[in-house]
């Protein structure tokens, strides 16, 4: 498996820090308003990374983040007269509900800035005590950016040519800066903001500081894959590794994945522009499964462009996966037989070439674009195959194959048919009786049965309840 890596603009061999575990941070939204479809992009494209990793076996550990103290949620709260932690809960409630709607997994930990302050303290006090940070006589702590030698390295820009003509690539600087390139660690609060007591002044993290405690916290001073957008490449990802490096005397990441710009219709998003859409507006119009269909109709490298054309073509395509999967499935209902002949093995045989396709596009740098492609050849292979006068086996062995490579691209296809509360109704009286008469194969049968579609039995003095999952 190759990484294409940010730090060396190269693809590398993937080898993790331990054998058979993977441990990533990618860098979460900061919570003010319901999420864009510009963040919708690296939450689909690293779920998918992720998906494909513990396909290939890997225990993966699945840092992201949410950025709940910024000047946006502030001046919301303050617009809306409540506190900021009520516009950050608000925002992470409904970012979660539109990440669960695109399928994307919730990660194995979502740690919230405001919740690690501690550890932002006490790496700023390392930072300081080892010469890379000094305090302003404001309160202001920077990071001296000249004290760390390896600065530049991941966005291949030397401190000459910062320092130079280029003010753009600047942090924005005060008189008190040592040095203008120097970026801030711990701030001053301002009046009506919210703020942490700390050996300096009272007053919030610099955003980059969040990052580096966070994945230190849940992943190690070393990790494997750090991950985000490529306009967080600089100063965001840049200074998280002057400080992690600093503070920890250990490389910080070994693999920097970016994924490219999002654009609509070949222009930059933006409200101003009128161009401004939210992963709520599209779900809309589209199921979000298109949605994830389309970001992974394009290499994450690639600068993608949407516009209403390519969500068409993106939901054709995503429609023709689910029509063959319905279609096998009415086939696997009505099979001539069960067991498979010599004629279907041998068809079965076939069809494994397009997981070494699929495969060998993800291994290539998770080419989605092409992984795309080998599911398409495979449902175009079980279209032409599959029909009425064939067994169950050979059938649903097509279709497993089918759901399994979309399932690793975070696709979902097979929907699963909504049943009415009077059929489960039905169905859990028949189970009683089946219970009753200790036909206890039947009960579990149609306890099963449910389960499939969605539905959770328990069993309580009362009689039986019910759910929908």
């Amino acid at each position: 498996m190759k990484i294409y890596n940010t730090l060396s603009k190269r693809k590398e061999e993937f080898v993790p820090l331990e054998e058979g575990k993977v441990k990533m941070y990618v860098c979460g939204p900061t919570v003010y308003n319901l999420i864009h479809i510009g963040n919708a992009r690296p939450m689909i494209v690293f779920d998918t990374v992720r998906r494909y990793m513990e396909h290939k076996g890997y225990e993966v550990n699945y840092v992201s983040n949410f950025t709940d103290v910024d000047d946006k949620i502030i001046k919301k709260a303050i617009e809306e007269g409540v506190d900021a932690s009520v516009i950050s809960e608000r925002y992470i409630a409904e970012c979660k509900k539109d990440m669960a709607a695109m399928n994307v997994k919730p990660a194995t930990t979502h740690p919230k800035a405001t919740e690690e302050i501690c550890g932002m303290l006490d790496m700023i006090g390392t930072l300081i005590e080892k010469g890379h940070a000094y305090t302003a006589p404001d309160g202001t702590v920077y990071f001296r950016t000249r004290s760390f030698k390896g600065y530049g390295k991941l966005s291949h820009k030397n401190l000459d040519e910062l320092q130079g003509g280029n003010r753009s690539l600047l942090v924005t600087g005060e008189d008190q800066k040592e040095d203008p390139l120097d970026f801030v660690l711990w701030k001053p609060k301002k009046e009506g903001e919210p703020y942490w007591e700390s050996p300096w002044c009272n007053g919030r993290p610099g955003w980059h500081i969040e990052c580096s405690v966070m994945s230190k916290k849940y992943l190690g001073d070393e990790i494997d894959i750090h991950a985000g957008g490529e306009d967080l490449i600089f100063p965001h990802h840049e200074n998280e590794i002057a400080q992690s490096e600093a503070a920890n005397d250990k490389p910080f990441a070994k693999y920097w994945m970016h994924n490219a710009f999002l654009n609509i219709d070949n222009r930059k998003m933006s409200k101003s522009a009128g161009n401004f859409f939210t992963v709520r507006d599209i779900s809309e119009k589209y199921d979000l499964q298109v949605l994830r269909f389309f970001m992974l109709s394009a290499h994450y490298r690639s600068p993608l462009n949407f516009s209403a054309e390519l969500m068409e073509a993106a939901k054709n395509g995503y429609d023709r996966i689910v029509t063959s999967v319905s279609n096998l499935n009415y086939l696997l209902d009505h099979a001539a037989s069960d067991t498979m002949s010599e004629d279907e093995k041998q068809l079965v045989e076939e069809a494994k070439a397009f997981i070494g396709s699929f495969d060998e596009a993800m291994d290539d740098d998770f080419n989605t674009a092409d992984a795309l492609a080998a599911i398409f050849e495979l449902v175009k292979f079980a279209n032409t195959n599959a029909n009425a006068e064939c067994s169950s086996e050979f059938i649903k062995a097509l279709k497993d194959e089918i759901v399994m490579l979309s399932d690793i691209c975070g696709l979902i296809v097979e929907k699963k048919q909504e049943m009415l509360d009077g059929d489960i109704e039905a169905l859990i009286e028949e189970r009683q009786a089946a219970r009753k008469a200790k036909n206890f194969q039947r009960a579990d049968e149609i306890r099963n049965e449910l389960l499939d579609k969605g539905i959770v039995l328990e069993d309580t003095r009362e009689g039986v309840k019910w759910k929908r999952v």
